[in-house]
Parts: structure tokens; sequence; C-alpha cells
């Protein structure tokens, strides 16, 4: 049987990624926009209401603007924007997040695609509040380091101009306002009651995403070992899902943690670093793949009823 998609937004990078992850798949007929319609709304209406699956790539305004073009009851929506993460009816399209979010993303037609950092702090906090270990009215802080090309067409053509802005060629910590879009996303699918104190960093590399959790054992009375019990018993049998081993010790040996080394799949690696007192819990992604793509990717699979790993 062959599923019809479409991506609204297919020269943006997200879109871009999706239509790769698509080309080589006999089972998906893909509906292309001629160029010069691509911002026709009828055309544009015609084709979302024709395919089986619509992708939208959009900011979040023309996100919201396409969802309501949608007449056709059997055409489901997946949205990269922001706009629709934390909205009653669409479900949260991490079927990793907890049990039964793969029969939400199932019956549901309308999938809101996580964003990048959230995902790696969602996939970090929700196992362990889940298990008690974390209350949920904890307030936490947490750092993101992440690739360029996170920040869309126009940063990429920043970082890749020839020659570099001086400027570009250190880490750039920004989300000053303390207002990030993925903040609702992070409380709403932990459990907790606030969003952390969230620090991004954008780095002089083009793709590859690191967050980190500090916590403190003793005030949380607590273990490491408990922690990634947490992991591995939330985490056991996903496929997209590897819980390193407690202390990693070939990232110890090498004294230096890889944020890209979850390039190029459909990958999130949780690891536990801790001494007796403290902790420091890390999830790395490709902000491509799982942390946008691969996402959305995986989310259709889940919603069509074949084999989640498809295309990935």
């Amino acid at each position: 049987m062959t599923t019809t998609v479409f991506v609204d937004g297919q020269e943006g990078t997200t879109g871009l990624r999706i239509h790769e992850y698509l080309a080589a798949r006999r089972d998906v007929e893909v509906l292309r926009i001629a160029p010069d319609k691509r911002k026709d709304a009828a055309e544009r209406a015609r084709l979302l209401n024709a395919a089986d699956v619509a992708f939208l790539c959009l900011p979040d305004a023309a996100s919201r603007e396409a969802a309501a073009m949608i007449t056709n009851p059997r055409t489901c929506l997946i949205d990269a924007s922001t706009a629709h993460r934390t909205v009653p009816g669409w479900a949260y399209g991490l079927p990793e997040l907890a049990p039964g979010q793969r029969d939400a993303i199932r019956a549901s037609k309308r999938i809101a695609n996580p964003g990048c950092h959230a995902s790696a702090f969602i996939l970090l906090l929700r196992p362990l509040v889940d298990a008690g270990l974390v209350p949920a009215s904890l307030e936490l802080a947490a750092t993101s380091i992440t690739g360029y090309s996170g920040g869309g067409k126009k940063m990429i053509e920043q970082y890749q101009a020839v020659p570099l802005e001086p400027v570009l060629t250190s880490p750039r910590p920004y989300g000053l306002s303390l207002a990030h879009k993925h903040l609702p996303e992070m409380a709403a699918h932990t459990g907790l009651v606030m969003p952390p104190i969230f620090q991004p960093i954008v780095g002089n590399f083009y793709k590859g995403l690191s967050v980190s959790v500090p916590l403190s054992l003793k005030a949380l009375g607590t273990t490491a070992e408990a922690l990634q019990a947490a992991f591995d018993a939330h985490y056991a049998g996903e496929r997209f899902i590897r819980v390193m081993p407690l202390r990693d010790a070939d990232t110890l040996e090498g004294g230096f943690f890889d944020v890209q080394g979850c390039n190029d799949t459909n990958r999130v690696d949780i690891f536990v670093f801790a001494s007796d007192t403290q902790a420091v819990l890390m999830a790395r992604l490709d902000n491509l793949g799982k942390g946008a793509s691969g996402a959305a990717v995986q989310a259709m699979n889940v919603h069509i009823g074949i084999d989640e790993a498809l295309g990935l």
C-alpha cells in the first residue's frame, strides 16, 4: 500500500531532509508543488488535502494557517514547528516518551514534532519524574550545545561564508531572555511544574546536539545507580534510545564528550556521569535527525502502522 506524502515547506532545512529520508522508499509517493506555486494558497490546500500524511515545515504562524486549510479527515498532519506542541488534541511525536505514546500517535491525525533541545531534555527527565526520583516541583537548569544547522538557512549561510566572521569561531550562548520557544514543551512533557533555566549555545559545527542537566544526588536523596536503573527500565527495548554505561568509561578515558556522536542517525544516547554526591545527565542526538526530520518520519511510520525504523 502506498502512502501519499506532501511536505509544505519543502525547501527548508527540515523539509529537504525529510525528502532525503523518503527518496529511496517504494511505499511512499511524494507530492510536490511547482516552484511558481509555492505561495499559492489554493494549490497548497489541494496538496495538503490530497495527502495521507502532510509535513508542515513552516514558521509557527504559517503552520497554523496550513492546519486550518485541512478539510480531509483522512489527512494526518505532522507539524515540525513550535505551534502545536502543547495544544490539546495534538499528539506529541515522541514515541519513547511514555507507555501509550505510540498508541496516541497512531490514533491522532494531528501530531506535533518535538523540538531538538526539548527532545533531549524530555528524554532525560521524563523517566526520572515518572520513577519519583526527581520531584515534579524541582526547578532545574539545563545547558544545550548545538550545531549551527539548527538556526536554519540564514545561520547556515553565515557559518559557511568565506571568510568566516571572527565572532562565529567561538561558541555563542543565546536565548538570554530566558524565554526559549522550546520551554513550554520541556515542562509539559516531562511533568515538571516549571520549565528549566535553559542556556542554549551554538557552536561552529554543522550538526549535533547535547543537553546537560546537573543534579545534586544528596539533595534528591538518590544515587547515580538509581538514575541509571530508571533509564534502563524506561528505555528497555527502544531501538532509537541507547542508554550508555554509568560513568561511560570511553568518555572518561578520552576526557571530552563528543557532541556529534549521534550524527547521521536517528539515535539518542543517554549518559549519567556522577560522583558520590553529584550527577550530570547528558543526552545527545543529531539535531537534523532525531531532533527534527528523523523524528517526523518516525512519527509517520508509527502513525501508518509500519516498522517505525523504515527509512531511518
